[in-house]
């Protein structure tokens, strides 16, 4: 049972000693899931400079932009010179209060 049921039921009934003990309970539930650390999940995605602006703000699913790094080659894309660039982006990976974790999608989602 959900403790918070528990607790409805005794409010309803006023068992005092239960309402105690029930909102005790809730407490130090609550304590343990907000001690557990924030997890992360990274990605990284390699784009050219063109790319950069229209993939940093279409990201997605909660997918939040973390570092951009110059891998410092340029080659020739048409008649232009293009730098590359890798895009660190991360994503919090929330925890259950039975221990377990969300999954992340496969793929930092990028629409164009």
């Amino acid at each position: 049972l959900a403790e918070e049921g528990v607790l409805e039921e005794a409010e309803f009934y006023n068992i005092t000693s239960l309402i105690k003990l029930v909102k005790d309970k809730i407490r130090e539930r609550d304590s343990k899931i907000s001690q557990v650390p924030v997890k992360h999940v990274y990605r990284v995605l390699q784009c050219q400079e063109e790319e950069l602006t229209q993939m940093v703000s279409t990201m997605s699913d909660g997918w939040k932009f973390e570092q951009l790094v110059s891998i410092g080659s340029s080659y020739n894309y048409g008649n232009e010179d293009q730098a590359e660039f890798l895009c660190v982006v991360s994503k919090e990976l929330h925890n259950t209060p039975y221990g377990t974790t969300s999954e992340p999608s496969e793929k930092a989602k990028v629409s164009y």
